[in-house]
């Protein structure tokens, strides 16, 4: 998730396609890898967990959506990195309440 809010970092409006792209890069993805689907088939591997941490950091308040289909990095999301954290994971995201209660 962490790869994914620093793409956010530089405080310009996202949608998910670009975040895609951009990871898949720094990750280095085959284009194998890329094209490996979930097992219902209906998705993208790749795409579906960008999603879900997409998901994720909106829920803990770390990015927001401003207009459907778009997000763009918040404060919090900005103090976040300047903490220079080395990852965020479901541990780290539920010291924030909105996070917590969304996992209820």
């Amino acid at each position: 998730m962490l790869p994914l809010l620093k793409f956010a970092g530089d405080g310009v409006e996202h949608n998910l396609r670009e975040a895609v792209d951009s990871l898949k890069d720094e990750f280095g993805l085959s284009e194998k890898e890329l094209k490996e689907m979930l097992p219902s088939g209906k998705q993208r591997l790749f795409n579906n967990r960008v999603a879900w941490a997409l998901t994720y950091i909106r829920k803990a308040g770390l990015v927001k959506s401003p207009k459907r289909g778009i997000f763009t990095i918040t404060e919090r999301g900005q103090q976040v990195l300047s903490q220079n954290i080395e990852k965020i994971d479901i541990k780290f995201l539920d010291q924030f309440p909105e996070f917590a209660e969304f996992r209820k």
